[in-house]
């Protein structure tokens, strides 16, 4: 865990900078004829966010006490700082920034760019909450398409749990590691975004649906899915290795995920099958596949979660 701790230095030059590049029309203020610089006057800044010259003074001198995040938010709008500016001032007075905004279902034509790139790698992105946004051709291929007409079609954990033929393409003795990955990603998720509607409601409709999300949700395990490594037993390719490569946007509720050969293994040639085989079959496959196929793998992970 990291421990933050207020950094009243370097909170203190922030502050006096930030406040000589404020111009006084800018928040309402006289200009007047007798200011030696074109920012605002320290007690022009305590007015704004209402607190007292003194204690706005002792922050500029490094001698406060650490301010509160009320405080925070008040100086922030004071000194009309951007959203990155504002999240810069909580870091440096020691303090968690507060959410920003989200990018919500909305994938930027960046990131859809980025999968049309890359026509042998299966790319999916995925919402924090495990919705699956967008996905190229062979990430369908390999993983399946998604439903958007149901409430939670399209979201990964809520099918892991509530539709069998999910789990069929995976070795059965994976599921119970893969229940707990999924479970706590989602109770991180969850923290961050508290309160959400969204995030509220896809947890009440799991509980609802399935006692064993409901159990492992009980135990309150908090682990972000980062680098994995996982085996999908395709229907038509057969047991595949994958490396699992996860990117944050810069908002932080989408993930790019790579799926990508590990090195020494023959995914990549199986790949290249998957991709003159397409899509075509996969569907009536895979609800087809054998629920107690093993596979001879061991699946490798730093998630945090005790397999």
């Amino acid at each position: 865990m990291i421990t933050m701790t207020i950094d009243r230095a370097a909170l203190a030059d922030f502050l006096r900078r930030s406040r000589d590049r404020v111009r006084p029309q800018d928040v309402g203020l006289p200009v007047g004829q007798r200011r030696r610089t074109p920012g605002l006057r320290r007690e022009e800044v305590a007015q704004l966010a209402g607190m007292s010259a003194d204690y706005y003074i002792r922050l500029e001198q490094a001698r406060s006490p650490q301010p509160s995040p009320e405080m925070l938010a008040a100086l922030a709008r004071a000194l009309r700082l951007s959203e990155d500016e504002r999240d810069h001032l909580h870091l440096l007075a020691g303090r968690r920034p507060p959410a920003g905004r989200v990018s919500g279902d909305h994938v930027g034509p960046g990131l859809l760019h980025l999968l049309d790139q890359l026509p042998t790698t299966p790319v999916q992105v995925l919402s924090d909450l495990g919705d699956v946004l967008a996905q190229n051709a062979m990430a369908e291929a390999l993983l399946g398409g998604v439903c958007t007409v149901s409430e939670h079609g399209r979201n990964t954990i809520w099918r892991w749990f509530t539709d069998p033929a999910q789990r069929a393409a995976y070795p059965p003795d994976e599921h119970d590691y893969y229940s707990r990955l999924h479970v706590a990603d989602l109770r991180a998720s969850v923290g961050r975004r508290a309160g959400d509607a969204a995030a509220t409601r896809l947890v009440e409709r799991l509980r609802e649906a399935s006692e064993e999300f409901s159990a492992l949700w009980e135990l309150h395990e908090v682990a972000v899915r980062r680098a994995t490594r996982m085996r999908v037993l395709h229907p038509l390719i057969g047991p595949v290795d994958l490396d699992c490569q996860t990117l944050l946007a810069p908002q932080g509720d989408q993930r790019v995920i790579l799926y990508t050969p590990p090195v020494g293994s023959d995914t990549a040639e199986r790949l290249a099958l998957l991709k003159v085989v397409g899509t075509t079959q996969f569907t009536g496959a895979v609800r087809q596949a054998d629920s107690a196929a093993t596979a001879d793998g061991v699946m490798q992970h730093d998630s945090g979660i005790g397999g």
